[in-house]
């Protein structure tokens, strides 16, 4: 019998090390396009609002005040959002609260195609912000915990990297429906109640956590989620015994010494904790909430800001959004060389040589005088930030044990929309105070700050989650 044979029909595997042990199946990649969907459903709305604040400022002649409204409701929206759904998510479920927050930023953007005036425009963005900001990090959470182990970490990088095929897609409605006209931009917007309907999808199609369905004392329902997974890995269901383990609430590892050996060592000092601040977490979280503050205050003061400088520059409505589209498309090959890296050289040094490409490529970005070095220079900070947000994706959800996960990383997805609150505002008096020179100086300067903090984080790499 192979040793890969004996593992599997290994009597002593928690439920939890039958699905790292698992290879990626069908059902994984269902799982990973449902969630991943609902990404890019989330990013072509974040990427619609950079457009329609364009349009606006043509067509309304809103005020860069107003813009900064427009933009900054969504994101003190996203900020309470992620906060409340990390909570929501550690109580209710994850897949509950993912489809929740499908429904009701979806029906929030479809009502803003309506909108009369700018005042009802900002408070339906701060609906559509709630919802938005509670789904990515519960998404990533929910996928974390279903992902094999020894490719958990390109297995969320892929999930990110939907948010480049949203992006684009945003940048196509854009090009081709907002600016078309006086209503385009309602069209645009239109578009985005897709996910009020894909939410039903989601509820219905997807799994449930089983380590939260396991800390909830839901073993039955545990048991055939895992069950199912291991079916559609052609592997005998049940572990022989597993089920009476996890049942038990005995880790089967502390009854079988040959297990806990097999089993990848958990990092120092991850003791059972309760509290995000807690004396084993406090560092990590404090890194972490660093590294989103700085690279949303960098991402979307650039990339929300992005097609009005350009009509700032010079450029009329249909060129700034076509280089904006060329732009976003530098997205996808960013998550494609971060997927390969993070399970190459790790978490830590994959977020950390990203965030330091982001840096200069924003300052190569600020300093561009032609439309060749625009376009590859924005080409450049798209690469290497859209990378290091899918390494900050997965290495988020593996910092904490199973009973604060949502919590931590709901937790520094809010921190950091505080700073997406504050970009919009900031872009306007940074351009006029130095010219957008400056402007890119300071996110720049974020990006170099984000990458020293991610330098200190625990590596996770082949690392089993946190119980």
């Amino acid at each position: 019998m192979s040793e890969h044979d004996a593992a599997t029909q290994s009597p002593t595997l928690t439920r939890a090390e039958r699905l790292d042990r698992l290879p990626f199946t069908r059902r994984h990649g269902r799982m990973l396009g449902a969630s991943g969907i609902g990404w890019a459903l989330d990013a072509m709305d974040v990427g619609l609002i950079s457009f329609v604040i364009a349009a606006l400022s043509v067509h309304w002649q809103i005020t860069k005040g107003d813009a900064s409204m427009i933009a900054s409701a969504g994101f003190a929206g996203m900020a309470i959002g992620a906060t409340l759904g990390g909570l929501l998510a550690d109580r209710i479920g994850r897949r509950n609260v993912f489809a929740l927050t499908l429904l009701v930023y979806g029906l929030a953007t479809g009502a803003s195609a309506l909108a009369g005036g700018v005042a009802v425009l900002i408070a339906l963005r701060f609906v559509v912000g709630l919802g938005l900001g509670a789904e990515l990090p519960v998404a990533s959470t929910l996928m974390s915990e279903f992902a094999p182990a020894r490719i958990r970490g390109r297995v969320i990088v892929w999930l990110e990297a939907f948010w480049a095929l949203g992006w684009i897609l945003a940048a196509v409605i854009g090009t081709f429906v907002a600016a078309e006209g006086e209503n385009g931009w309602r069209w645009a917007l239109a578009i985005g109640m897709v996910p009020a309907f894909y939410s039903l999808v989601v509820r219905l199609g997807m799994p449930e956590s089983v380590r939260f369905l396991e800390k909830k004392g839901r073993h039955d329902e545990a048991e055939q989620i895992v069950q199912r997974f291991e079916e559609s890995a052609g592997i005998e269901p049940g572990g022989g015994g597993a089920s009476a383990a996890g049942d038990s609430g005995v880790d089967a590892r502390e009854t079988c010494p040959s297990a806990a050996a097999n089993a990848s060592p958990p990092a120092a000092g991850t003791e059972h904790r309760e509290s995000i601040w807690s004396r084993g977490l406090r560092n990590r979280t404090a890194a972490l909430w660093v590294v989103w503050f700085c690279i949303n205050l960098s991402y979307y003061g650039a990339f929300i800001w992005i097609p009005t400088l350009l009509v700032d520059r010079g450029f009329d409505l249909t060129t700034s959004f076509t280089f904006t589209l060329i732009i976003t498309l530098a997205q996808i090959p960013g998550y494609a060389a971060a997927a390969w890296l993070i399970e190459v050289i790790g978490r830590r040094w994959t977020l950390t040589i990203f965030l330091a490409g982001s840096a200069l490529a924003a300052g190569a970005y600020g300093m561009a005088d032609s439309e060749t070095m625009i376009i590859a220079a924005g080409c450049a900070l798209s690469f290497f930030n859209l990378g290091a947000w899918g390494a900050l994706y997965a290495i988020g959800p593996e910092l904490y044990p199973t009973a604060v996960r949502g919590t931590g990383t709901g937790a520094a997805a809010g921190f950091g929309r505080i700073a997406s609150l504050l970009a919009p505002f900031l872009v306007p008096v940074l351009v006029a105070t130095g010219t957008q020179v400056l402007a890119f100086a300071v996110f720049a300067g974020a990006f170099a700050l984000a990458a020293a903090a991610a330098f200190t984080l625990p590596e996770q790499r082949g690392r089993a989650l946190e119980e």
